[in-house]
């Protein structure tokens, strides 16, 4: 499994529900750093797999949960364990800030 890609109507059941920890990233389309961010994200997802769960969510086309979670700045990325936001971080993270992110 890949990123999964959440909206306002999948969230409860990809992120709250996940039995796994779950890297969430906020993200659009025309931000710089969040297309930096990206394959870094994406090669997470990879490396891990089996063991978290990374969703990703457009700002632009889910403002409602960018508001829900004060995502002020992208890309921000938060993270879930037994459906409980433990950690957060903004703006660009190496792979091994993201590893450390999640543990």
């Amino acid at each position: 499994m890949a990123e999964v890609i959440v909206t306002g109507d999948n969230f409860n059941e990809e992120v709250l529900q996940s039995e796994l920890p779950v890297l969430v990233d906020f993200w659009a389309a025309w931000c710089g750093p969040c297309k930096m961010l990206s394959p870094v994200v994406a090669q997470l997802a990879e490396e891990e797999e089996g063991k978290i769960k990374v969703c990703k969510i457009n700002v632009d086309d889910e403002p409602e949960l960018a508001r829900r979670f004060r995502v002020r700045s992208i890309p921000t990325l938060l993270v879930f364990r037994n459906g409980e936001l433990v950690d957060q971080s903004m703006g660009y993270q190496s792979l091994e800030e993201l590893k450390e992110l999640l543990s």
